[in-house]
């Protein structure tokens, strides 16, 4: 039972580990301080992306690292982000988007991206376990959003990524750093001039040699 806690490819892959420590899980009270969705650091960075703050999301499972070039945007201000095994190379999405799941509805939303395919829903404690179209996740409703963890069915088992779901939460100010990309410019880096003489008044050195 779930308890209250809470595909791209990817060309190029940036390992880079994230843990989760005291931030708010999805579906539980806050096990300690996370990054307020409308202000400060996390806000100005998901807002760069035109991601909305309250939907960014974080998760760990073991010997997966995020892909760094999967984080962006989903739908119109969505999240999205991968995470990827490093001995087997199988995929852990995560998504977040508005909207709800319900009985009613949850047949109706196809798993992962393939439209058109026959989806089976079953509630497991707070969230739905979903399988389609050769894939299986997690949704769980929250606030006018739905956090959901998915991968394929025979390269993800169903016990890492009912972790993966427990493990999703709200990213705290250090996760935030290593997750979403910084919104500074990138500090330039002067032109190196070769005709440009190491004293003197700087001057271009025109010097034409003899016969030149």
């Amino acid at each position: 039972m779930i308890r209250h806690a809470r595909v791209l490819p990817v060309l190029a892959l940036a390992p880079l580990l994230l843990t989760a420590c005291g931030s708010e899980k999805a579906g539980a009270e806050a096990d300690g301080p996370a990054a307020a969705p409308g202000t400060g650091e996390l806000a100005s960075r998901a807002q760069a992306m035109g991601v909305a703050p309250e939907l960014v999301y974080v998760t760990e499972a073991p010997g997966f690292t995020l892909a760094q070039q999967s984080v962006g945007v989903l739908g119109d201000d969505g999240f999205s982000a991968t995470w990827v095994d490093g001995e087997t190379n199988a995929l852990l999405r995560l998504a977040v988007d508005r909207g709800t799941v319900t009985a009613d509805t949850c047949p109706e939303q196809p798993v992962g991206d393939m439209s058109g395919e026959h989806t089976t829903c079953e509630r497991d404690g707070s969230a739905w376990y979903r399988t389609g179209a050769g894939r299986h996740e997690y949704a769980l409703p929250e606030e006018g959003h739905v956090v959901r963890v998915s991968a394929e069915t025979d390269a993800v088992s169903r016990d890492v990524l009912r972790a993966a779901a427990l493990a999703a939460h709200r990213p705290d100010a250090a996760e935030t750093d290593r997750l979403l990309p910084s919104v500074e410019p990138a500090p330039s880096t002067p032109v190196e001039r070769g005709d440009l003489p190491p004293f003197g008044d700087g001057a271009p050195d025109n010097h034409v040699d003899v016969g030149g």
